[in-house]
């Protein structure tokens, strides 16, 4: 009897299995973005959104996996945050603004305060701004 449907192997099957989990429609933001991400808070048999709004100073890894580093200051000290990207915990991610960063990582604003810690706003066309319209 012959098999219908082929046998997937080894990073094939781990690569459909991952599928399933991710997202279907994460928004386009890119690193030195200023973002609000809504975080599934559960306190207490209560569930509800809180958000977390800062720098985005970093992404990491690929599909599933992917991370993105959101930064920012509470009472004169930094706070950062790891996210999965593909997390059922968060319920969006929305741009505020837009910087403009020449890195792919921006650690080095951990050493910086005030306004030194700030980028400059990215006012330039995107290319996921012309699907849309």
């Amino acid at each position: 009897m012959a098999k219908a449907e082929k046998q997937l192997k080894g990073q094939d099957l781990l690569r459909s299995i991952e599928q399933e989990y991710m997202k279907p429609k994460v928004p386009p933001f890119r690193v030195g973005d200023t973002l609000d991400v809504g975080v599934r808070i559960r306190e207490s048999g209560k569930e509800r959104v809180q958000v977390f709004t800062g720098t985005c100073i970093a992404r990491k890894g690929g599909g599933n996996r992917e991370t993105f580093t959101v930064r920012r200051i509470v009472q004169g000290e930094g706070v950062e945050r790891i996210f999965p990207l593909h997390s059922p915990n968060i319920e969006r991610i929305k741009v505020v603004r837009r910087g403009r960063a020449r890195r792919a990582k921006l650690h080095f604003l951990r050493q910086r305060t005030g306004r030194a810690a700030r980028l400059r706003e990215d006012l330039r066309a995107r290319p996921e701004d012309k699907k849309k319209g």
